[in-house]
């Protein structure tokens, strides 16, 4: 046995061995993509570099052999700066997506692609459990997200956007009308975490915050939970039994509720802090922007916020015949959409951009023009006029589109001397809301009037509180995002009741350059559009406009995705080690090559695009299994792998045995899936006992279509045993 040190850890290794096998003996990780010891050592990939005292070079651990009394650092810093270059050399030709670009823009981060691909093979609770792991509110957040997800879905280059939102809901809803899932809890920590504010930021860091095993109650000021979910948004687009369901659902994952009590009236932080270990204020924005517009003051003119508030509570609100709606948000349309239910014969949107400029969906601009709303573009209100105090007309500036604003959107600009007045009953500003100051009087405010929170972990000014949602920061956002605030938000006051420290360091991941995708093989097929009630039905009630997908139409239309995230993603060894270092590929970046790549075999999918040349599917094929069905092709940049000639895999003496995909450390070669089953075409095996000429034996069995098609090592067997492929396969069967 041979004495050495490793990070200051005395050891022993054997005479012979190397100093990986040495490390990895005494629990010593070193990082490596190209060693497997199936095959010869290789040292392709630089990674496993050691520094040895007295050794002016570094070692590649994989090779190099203990010596008596050597002392090795696995982790200096001409290590670590070794290994950096190593892997930005590596990931700089590596032209692959780690994750979906629809998972990536979702601020909730939900595994947007993972649910799709269950919803199309009819896997539709095992979807909703991993919606779930993101957002509590699923059947809410599916009717009512503006769906960042689906403007960055890479189907849209073929046809249109997957409709990720709609599978959502129909996920979520599936759920609700059959056995409800609730998340398992962690046992009991004996910490204590409130709440103020339940709607959909409060709601959620509460059901996190109950899964991880702390005790949690919500305060809410409203008389029921749901914040803007319940008080913003109305019926006929989220019907309010829906939401009570998912809130349900909630509670009964431990967390506690209390309505009717608000922030300064009836407690105070300070008050909540002296008893529990953590306080989260998510209080919502309550307050509608003002327009700054001489006569807002004029009785008629009211908030979108408030109006959508009073309608959705049964309150009397007196709107007249002619009414305006000042905005183009969702909000706008709402407010817009609740004034035709309500009765008005004339509902006009003043908007001071144009159709294309509208921030809101393009669905409810559309549907909303089929109940009758009017739209008059590029205009501006410049006065609302009144009689006794009583809203009676707007004046409208005429406006133009001048040079692109700091949003990118054209600038409005007025065109001098030109107006128009309209009459009207009431007019309903919804250009925004903002937080209520009064209520947070105890933290920190920033200039724009929100409580000033930091953007990694949430803290305010004092200790043990934390903020998160639309009172936060730069104010009012989509419900989406307030749910991705809590979840983050949870993870920093779940450190801080452990007494640990937060990890802020965005982990590293590859993503493939737009430009060099090609879609000219999709074949084109339109997005699935549900049902919705017809306009002349709906515009008089409130009853739910979108019925939804069917379940065919949800399979066919989650059928549609791309896949554009790696299936290797959670057990890639390239992805693990390029997130241990911080590192910057775009320093190395050059033309990337454009690999060799298409499916060519039953059972083995190729994408050499994702291939760094790490040796062990030509090294495992030549020395494992005999074979040499693939090689290294070219030289230098241009280095590719793959059967000689480019011959397609099934035009060579492949045998299908899925050892080079077993090796593989990225997302370069990868068993092909049956979309529609989720399952592998091949099912593989081991069995254990075979008994081949008077020995056991272990052995790799795979399967097609139910029939053992391959027994691996299949050559090595049969050699020395004498069996045919048959005799063999009836021995595994037996």
């Amino acid at each position: 046995m041979i004495n050495l040190t490793i990070n200051g850890k005395k050891i022993t290794a054997p005479e012979g061995s190397t100093i990986l096998e040495a490390a990895r003996n005494a629990g010593i990780d070193i990082p490596t993509l190209c060693y497997d010891s199936a095959v010869e050592v290789y040292g392709a990939c630089g990674l496993c570099v050691v520094e040895a005292e007295g050794i002016p070079k570094l070692l590649r651990s994989c090779s190099a052999k203990v010596n008596e009394g050597m002392v090795i650092n696995t982790e200096s810093e001409r290590v670590i700066k070794s290994r950096k270059i190593a892997m930005e050399l590596l990931m700089s030709a590596h032209d692959g997506d780690c994750v979906a670009p629809c998972k990536l823009a979702c601020p909730a981060n939900t595994d947007c692609q993972g649910y799709v691909g269950l919803i199309a093979n009819g896997e539709y609770e095992a979807a909703n459990k991993l919606i779930k792991d993101r957002i509590p509110l699923p059947a809410a957040i599916g009717r009512v997200c503006p769906h960042p997800c689906e403007k960055a879905c890479r189907r849209q280059n073929v046809e249109e956007p997957i409709s990720i939102a709609q599978l959502k809901f129909f996920a979520a809803d599936y759920d609700l009308n059959g056995e409800k899932y609730i998340p398992k809890k962690a046992a009991p920590t004996g910490k204590k975490v409130a709440i103020i504010g339940g709607g959909p930021a409060g709601l959620s860091a509460a059901y996190y915050l109950a899964q991880l095993g702390h005790e949690v109650v919500i305060y809410d000021m409203m008389e029921k939970m749901g914040g803007m979910l319940r008080y913003g948004i109305p019926q006929y687009r989220l019907p309010k039994d829906i939401l009570d369901k998912e809130i349900e659902l909630i509670e009964k994952t431990g967390v506690k509720m209390a309505n009717n009590l608000k922030l300064g009236r009836d407690f105070t932080i300070a008050s909540l802090k002296s008893f529990y270990d953590a306080v989260i204020v998510a209080v919502g924005a309550w307050k509608s922007s003002s327009m700054r517009t001489p006569g807002e003051d004029l009785k008629g003119v009211i908030g979108g916020i408030d109006f959508l508030r009073k309608v959705i509570k049964g309150e009397e609100v007196n709107i007249g015949e002619n009414v305006a709606v000042c905005g183009g948000g969702n909000t706008a349309m709402d407010a817009c959409r609740t004034a035709v239910r309500l009765g008005a014969k004339n509902v006009y949107v003043i908007y001071r951009r144009t159709r294309n400029e509208m921030p809101a969906d393009e669905i409810e601009i559309e549907e909303a023009e089929e109940e009758g709303v009017i739209y008059k573009f590029l205009t501006n209100p410049i006065s609302f006029n009144g009689e006794n105090g009583v809203l009676k007309s707007a004046t409208l500036q005429i406006m133009e589109l001048g040079e692109p604003d700091a949003s990118g959107r054209r600038r409005p600009v007025p065109i001098e001397g030109k107006t128009e007045e309209i009459a009207l009953d009431s007019v309903i500003m919804a250009i925004g809301q903002k937080l209520v100051a009064e209520d947070v009087s105890e933290i920190k405010l920033n200039d724009w009037g929100n409580i000033e929170a930091d953007e990694d972990c949430f803290a305010t000014n004092l200790d043990g509180v934390f903020a998160i949602g639309d009172a936060t920061n730069k104010g009012a956002g989509i419900a989406i995002e307030a749910i991705g605030e809590a979840d983050r938000c949870v993870k920093a006051v779940d450190a801080y009741l452990n007494g640990e420290s937060f990890e802020t360091r965005v982990p590293y991941i590859s993503k493939r350059n737009e430009e060099t995708i090609d879609y000219s093989d999709r074949e084109k097929n339109s997005r699935k559009r549900p049902k919705v009630l017809d306009a002349d039905y709906r515009k008089n009630n409130f009853d739910e406009v979108c019925l939804g997908y069917t379940e065919d139409e949800a399979k066919a239309e989650a059928e549609r995705c791309l896949e554009c995230g790696c299936r290797e993603y959670f057990k890639c060894k390239l992805l693990n080690v390029a997130q241990r270092y911080d590192i910057e590929p775009s320093r190395f970046a050059g033309d990337m090559p454009q690999k060799y790549n298409r499916d060519e075999n039953a059972f083995i999918e190729r994408n050499n695009s994702k291939c760094i040349l790490c040796g062990l599917c030509v090294r495992s094929c030549r020395e494992v299994m005999n074979l040499s069905s693939i090689g290294l092709l070219g030289r230098g940049f241009t280095t590719d792998v793959g059967p000689a000639f480019s011959l397609p895999l099934n035009e060579t003496n492949c045998n299908s045995c899925g050892l080079c995909v077993q090796l593989c450390p990225t997302g370069a070669l990868t068993e092909k899936a049956n979309m529609k089953k989720q399952v592998p075409l091949k099912e593989q095996f081991s069995v254990e006992g075979i008994e081949i000429d008077g020995k056991k034996a272990k052995v790799l069995v795979s399967k097609y279509d139910g029939k053992i098609i391959r027994v691996a090592p299949f050559d090595e067997i049969s050699r020395k045993s004498g069996l045919t492929r048959d005799e063999l396969f009836a021995k595994v069967v037996k």
